[in-house]
C-alpha cells in the first residue's frame, strides 16, 4: 500500500496493515531499479512481530504489469512507479505549471509499452482563458481519436469530477504527472476522508513544490484504489529501444507493415509510410516531434 524505500506497509487478506521489510535483495531479471518492489506489488510475507505490527517480506508475486521510467539519478537503472495496475491516469495542466506535449507522449508511449490503458485529465479548468482553452480542447480532441480518454476537470469547484469518479470504480489507478498539477487535490475532492497534503505552484518558477513524497495506494471504495505517486518533474524511457518506440504511437503502429523497410526508423528512409502520413497531416506533427525526440535520445522530457 506505501512504499517508504526501506519499509512498505502491507495490508493482508483481513484488511490489517503490517509494516514491512524485505528479506535480503530482491532483482528483477534483466534490468536494474532503484526499488526492487512497488506499491501495488502481491507479496507473501512472515510475521515478525504481532505486537509491533511487523513483518518480512519473503516473496514478490508475478506481475500482472507495471509502470516504469528511468531514474532521474541513476542512469542505468530504472524506477517503478507502481504495480498491477489497470490504468494510468496522467494529470496535465496546460497553464500554471504548464505539461509539455513531450512530457505526455513519453508517459502515453511507457503505458503502451506495458499495455496499460491511459486518460489524460486536464485539470485546472477555471485557469484556462478561451485561446488556451481552445487549444485544449484540439487537443483533446486529438488523443481521444488515438484512443486515450480525456477529462477535464477543476477540482476546486468538481468540475468533471463525476467523470473521473466513474472511471476509478472497481479498478487500480495509478495517478501521475509533475508536481502543482492537482492529482493530491483531485483525490481529496474525490475522498475527502483521505485529507492528502498540497501545497501552491511557485510563482516564481511557476512550477509546482513536491507533496507527495512516495508512492501510496489508497482504496476509496471496495475494489477502488488509487495510486498517488511523486510529482515526475523528467520522465526517461526504459526498456524501450528506438526501433521499438513507433510501435507504441497506435498511429503509427497502424502503418508500419507499409514501409518500404522493416526496419524503419522513420526519420531519412525512403518509402517511408510514417513520414507520408506526417506530411499528409494524418499524423500530428506535434506527436512526430515527440517521436523523434524519443528515438534521438534528446533531454526533452519535461
Amino acid at each position: 500500500m506505501r512504499s517508504t524505500g526501506s519499509w512498505y506497509d502491507v495490508k493482508d487478506q483481513e484488511g490489517h496493515l503490517w509494516q514491512c521489510r524485505l528479506k535480503g535483495k530482491f532483482k528483477i531479471k534483466g534490468f536494474k531499479v532503484t526499488n526492487p518492489i512497488a506499491v501495488g506489488d502481491k507479496v507473501d510475507f512472515d510475521i515478525e512481530d504481532k505486537t509491533e505490527n511487523t513483518g518480512i517480506i519473503v516473496n514478490i508475486k508475478p506481475r500482472t504489469n507495471y509502470l516504469i521510467r528511468q531514474s532521474v539519478h541513476k542512469t542505468a537503472h530504472a524506477h517503478m512507479l507502481a504495480a498491477n495496475v489497470d490504468q494510468a491516469i496522467l494529470v496535465a495542466t496546460l497553464f500554471f505549471p504548464r505539461t509539455s506535449l513531450g512530457f505526455i507522449d513519453r508517459f502515453m508511449v511507457i503505458a503502451e509499452s506495458f499495455r496499460i490503458p491511459v486518460v489524460l485529465i486536464f485539470n485546472k479548468q477555471d485557469l484556462l482563458d478561451k485561446e488556451i482553452a481552445d487549444y485544449q480542447n484540439e487537443l483533446m480532441a486529438l488523443y481521444e481519436s488515438l484512443g486515450y480518454r480525456c477529462l477535464a476537470t477543476t477540482a476546486t469547484d468538481g468540475h468533471g469530477l463525476d467523470a473521473v469518479k466513474a472511471i476509478l470504480t472497481g479498478k487500480v489507478s495509478v495517478l501521475s504527472g509533475h508536481s502543482g498539477v492537482g492529482k493530491s487535490s483531485l483525490i481529496n475532492a474525490i475522498a475527502p476522508e483521505l485529507t492528502l497534503r498540497t501545497k501552491e505552484v511557485s510563482t516564481f518558477a511557476n512550477k509546482g513544490v513536491h507533496t507527495t513524497t512516495f508512492a501510496e495506494m489508497f482504496e476509496i471504495e471496495p475494489d477502488t484504489y488509487i495510486v498517488d505517486s511523486p510529482g515526475i518533474k523528467e520522465l526517461g524511457l526504459s526498456e524501450i529501444s528506438p526501433k521499438e518506440i513507433s510501435h507504441f504511437f497506435p498511429e503509427m503502429r497502424d502503418l508500419l507493415n507499409q514501409c518500404r523497410y522493416d526496419d524503419c526508423l522513420h526519420i531519412n528512409e525512403p518509402g517511408c509510410a510514417v513520414k507520408e502520413a506526417v506530411s499528409e497531416g494524418t499524423i500530428a506533427m506535434s506527436r512526430f516531434d515527440s517521436y523523434l525526440s524519443m528515438v534521438g535520445g534528446q533531454d526533452n522530457r519535461r
